[in-house]
Formats: structure tokens, sequence, C-alpha cells
């Protein structure tokens, strides 16, 4: 399956930056030794099995210094070649065997290209042994993925991800460092893969098997693996608990298992991985209160997504010790209780981020961005390089009772506030328009009541706003933001003004002076007045084609007469009594 900038499943993840500490420029190739001849025949042979469109290896020809080529980088003391970058290269074609006679090969990346339906031939494998750094990524490779257990360089960093394996996950050499296996069809169980050797320590620091087919209950081997940084399981369908042996993880800062069907309470053990950063465990069926000692034990939390549960029981205050906290998601959950008046101590949410200060995860051999799934303005984004920019907080779709905190007006820095299908009372805080940052605000379906404070016009890049189903009265506040709102953000409420119509407010009626048409208005706001006229109007026109088919001419003449004069008549009383029809 190609994937695009955009993945198609709305979803990337872990930007793994595997080159970044081997990026070699091309242009500080200095050296006084030309490439070995053998080595530039294999290059040649290599390019001959290729589809090249952009004229990408049109430099590689039968003369000149191989070393020099375009994405070709050679050692400065031997003069072998060591590395081939052709990402986004758009090349096609076959893999040649030719690849076997570059025999100091340790870095390869062919990521980003146009193979088709290529199934990867066994050779390949054979020649990733002596790689420690291998990209084929955003491809249609497909077949097996044999083990991998004979990797010969210390710090292996392996990138399979977004093509169209299949079959069951193979076992790792403990020099692997960094595996993405992500958005393939992978299926089976995790048992084999994660506790080959459980006597064996792994030096593994990054695992992505997100978006594959996997199933089954994740084994408790978790104890071998104490250098894990990252962990991506989201998108396949893992059942049971999480390991509690997950506790064990204590360099662990990104812990991904969104989209999958674990059961039971979140395990007190990972009260233990305290370097935390990213709990994304949305979208399960996971039960019990949201655990007190997440706001003590993990204190660099950005990002807690939990919704999509069953969580019961309330918000614990202990959340508004998270200093860090940007992205907080609860939605969809089974909460009662109040919104903690203790808000507006989530400071990281009071003013905005530097944009240089990006969310990521330092690896012994590089770095990687985290990406998460927000909702915003009522589509799912996925944010990654920017999601230090991004702030929201999401209580929506809960039993969530009482009035709106106050203190929540603090929070100057979120782009995003959803209280929406809860049960919450009372009026909009006052000084709602000291949120200068807030783009989104969702408070619909509640039983909130009072006027719109007008400094909710101070919200200048307000763009989505929903007050819709409350009790709330009086006039929309004037404001630029608010005039350019969809008549919708104020259904079933009881105010009105711009960008309402004149004649109607939040609920749908029609006005007329005619005291007529008032006495016949039902409690639904449908005038039954004006509906006879609109009913014998259409009796009429239908009675006139009536006649016009199955009458004499001369008939007709007299009969479209008696029409005019009747019409005539009709606008006469409308004019007088000023009815709009």
């Amino acid at each position: 399956m190609k994937i695009g900038g955009v993945m198609s499943h709305v979803v990337t993840f872990l930007m793994l930056l595997f080159a970044e500490p081997f990026k070699l420029g091309f242009c500080s190739k200095i050296h006084n030794l030309t490439c070995i001849q053998s080595e530039r025949q294999a290059l040649l042979r290599f390019k001959q099995d290729l589809k090249d469109p952009s004229n990408r290896l049109s430099g590689w020809t039968a003369v000149g210094d191989c070393c020099r080529w375009d994405g070709i980088v050679c050692s400065n003391v031997t003069g072998h070649v060591i590395e081939l970058h052709l990402g986004s290269s758009h090349v096609g074609g076959m893999l040649s065997p030719s690849l076997l006679d570059l025999k100091h090969l340790t870095y390869l990346d062919l990521s980003d290209n146009d193979f088709g339906l290529t199934q990867i031939p066994t050779w390949f494998w054979n020649m990733v042994s002596d790689l420690y750094y291998l990209n084929i990524s955003r491809n249609q490779f497909h077949g097996n993925i044999p083990d991998l257990l004979t990797m010969n360089q210390p710090s292996v960093l392996l990138d399979l991800s977004s093509n169209n394996f299949s079959g069951s996950l193979p076992r790792l050499s403990f020099n692997v460092i960094a595996i993405d296996l992500s958005f393939n069809s992978l299926s089976g169980s995790m048992l084999s893969f994660l506790c080959y050797k459980l006597n064996e320590s792994m030096n593994l620091e990054i695992l992505n098997l997100g978006h594959n087919l996997l199933s089954g209950e994740i084994p408790e081997c978790w104890n071998k693996y104490p250098r894990l940084v990252g962990i991506k399981l989201c998108d396949n369908s893992f059942s049971g608990k999480i390991p509690g042996s997950m506790g064990a993880l204590t360099s662990l800062q990104s812990l991904h298992i969104r989209n999958n069907s674990f059961i039971g309470e979140i395990p007190s053990s990972l009260r233990n991985c305290s370097e935390l950063i990213t709990v994304d465990f949305g979208s399960n069926k996971l039960t019990g209160d949201i655990p007190p000692w997440m706001g003590e034990s993990l204190p660099k939390l950005i990002i807690l997504s939990l919704h999509t549960n069953m969580f019961t029981g309330t918000i614990p205050e202990q959340i508004c010790a998270l200093s860090y906290l940007q992205i907080l998601d609860l939605t969809h959950n089974n909460l009662v209780g109040e919104i903690p008046n203790c808000i507006n101590n989530l400071s990281a949410m009071n003013s905005g981020n530097k944009s240089d200060d990006k969310i990521f995860y330092k690896t012994s051999k590089g770095s990687f961005f985290e990406d998460i799934l927000v909702v915003m303005k009522g589509r799912v984004v996925n944010y990654g390089t920017t999601l230090n920019l991004v702030k929201t907080m999401d209580l929506s779709d809960n039993n969530l009772a009482g009035e709106i905190p106050e203190q929540a007006t603090s929070l100057a820095g979120l782009q995003s506030l959803n209280f929406s299908h809860n049960h919450l009372v009372g009026k909009i805080p006052d000084n709602i328009g000291a949120m200068e940052s807030l783009e989104c605000f969702d408070l619909s379906t509640n039983n909130l009541s009072g006027e719109i404070p007008l400094t909710i016009s101070d919200l200048t890049f307000l763009s989505h706003l929903n007050l819709s189903y409350n009790k709330f009265t009086g006039k929309i506040p004037t404001g630029t933001q608010l005039q350019s709102m969809n008549a919708y953000s104020f259904l079933s409420t009881e105010l009105f003004g711009p960008p309402l119509s004149e004649c109607s407010s939040g609920h749908v009626r029609i006005d007329t002076s005619s005291s007529a048409g008032k006495s016949l208005e039902d409690q639904h706001g449908i005038n039954w007045f004006f509906l006879n006229i609109e009913l014998g109007f259409c009796l009429g026109f239908l009675g006139v084609l009536v006649f016009v088919m199955f009458c004499k001419s001369a008939d007709r003449l007299v009969h479209f007469r008696y029409v005019d004069e009747v019409g005539y008549s009709l606008g006469r009383i409308i004019r007088k009594y000023n009815l709009k029809l």
C-alpha cells in the first residue's frame, strides 16, 4: 500500500530520524581515492534493472568517479562504497543481486519509491545482515519478513514500514535498536517475537508495530527490554489486559496502544515509568477510575489521551499537577462529578509555545518526533512535527455536572476546548474572552443558561463555535467572529440576532405581524394559516392543469380570465395585511 505525505489512514507515527546522526553531506566527500572498478560495475548493473523516469541516476556512467555519483558515499580511507542514498528518487523496477557485490555497504535507503508489487528476494535479506541502516519504507514490497537474527553491525536501524509485508513478526537480533514495521499486513501474536530468548537482554529502543493485523494478548516479557524509549502498538486487534511487566520500562517515554481491544484497569506498575511524556490509550475497552497516581508519578506527561473507553469515577484533581500537559483527551467515557477547579494549574496550557520546541525523543542513534491524533474543529487531524503547537482539552461525551469553573478562562494557550454532551449547568464564565488563543469552543448539549458574555467577542481566532442545545438567552454579542458562524451553532437556544435571521432565534420559528397567523401557530412553530394558503395554491394550480388537459379552448379562455381575477384579489389582500408567503 503506497502511502504519501498524508497517510490514507489519516495516521502517521514515529517519524524516525534514523538518518540524522549519519547525514554525510555529499558535498563533503573530500578524498584522493577513486571508486573501486568492480563496485562501479556493480552499481551500473544495479541501475540497469531500475526504472528512472526522473533521470536521478543520469550521472551514473561508465566513466568518472562513482564515489562522486549522486546518492553514493564512499569511505575516505578505502574508497569502498559504504552508503547508498536513493530515498524519494522516484525509481522503480527490480532489485538487482549486483548489490551483493557492494561488500562494504552498511547503509541503504530505498524509501519512498515505486517498485510496484515487488517481492523482496531471499538474497536481499542475506545482504541486510551487514547493514546498520536499512530503510525501504513507503514502497509496495510484499512477502514475508524472515527472522533478522544475524545482524553483524552494532546499533542497527530498520524501517520496513508502509509496505505490503504479511506473515508473522520476525525475531530480532539483540543488535537492533529501532524497528518500524507499521502500516503492513503482519498478523499473529507477539509471543515468539517478544519473548524469544527470555534470558537475553535486548538493546531495542524503538518498537513500532502500528497499523497491522496483529492479535492476541500482549505477553509479559517486557523486562527483557530495559532500554525501550518508544512503543507503538496502535491500530491492531490486541486483546487482554495491559501487561504489568511494562512497569519495568523505566526509560519509556512514549506508549501508544490506541485502537485495540484492551480491557481491565490501567496497571499500577506503570507509575514506575516516570519518564513518560505520551500516554495514548484511546479507543479500547479499559475500565475503572482514572488513576490519581498519573498526576503524581508521571510528572513529565505532555499528552494524556484516554478517550473512547469505559472509565468511570471523577476526574482526579491530581491531574492538575501535570504542569507540562498540553493535550488532555478524556472524551467518550462515563466520568461523573465536576470539572476540577484546579485546572488553571495546567500551566503549559496558559501560554503559547515556541515554534522550535518540537516534541521528540532521543535514542542512542538519533531522535524521533512524536505524533498523535487530535479532534480539532470536528475533524480528526494527525499532528507530528507541529505537535508542540497544539494545546487542547476535550472532556466531551461524559456525565460531568456542575458549572464551568471560572479558572478555565486562565488557560490562555488553549486552542480547542470541548465540554459538549455533558450535564453542565450555570453560565459561561464572564472572562471567557481571556482565552485569547481559542479557535474551537464547543459547549453543545448541556443545560447551560444565561446570556453569552460580551467578552466572547474578544476571541479573534475563534473559527468553530457550538452553543446549540442549551438554555442560553438574549442577543448574540456583536463581533466579526460570531457573526460569521453558522446558524446551527445556536440551534435550540433562546438566542437571537445575527447570524440568526431577523425573524428567528435559536428555535426555528416564523414571525408574523398578522394576528390571525399568530393565533393559529402551534407549539412547534407551524403557522397553519400560511400553510393553508400554500396548500390551496398548489391544489388550485393542479386544477388548472387538469382543466387545460380536458377542456375545450373556449372554456380554457374563460377559466384563465377567472384565475387572473382571483389572483388580482388575492394580491390586494396580501398587500393590505402585509403578509409574507
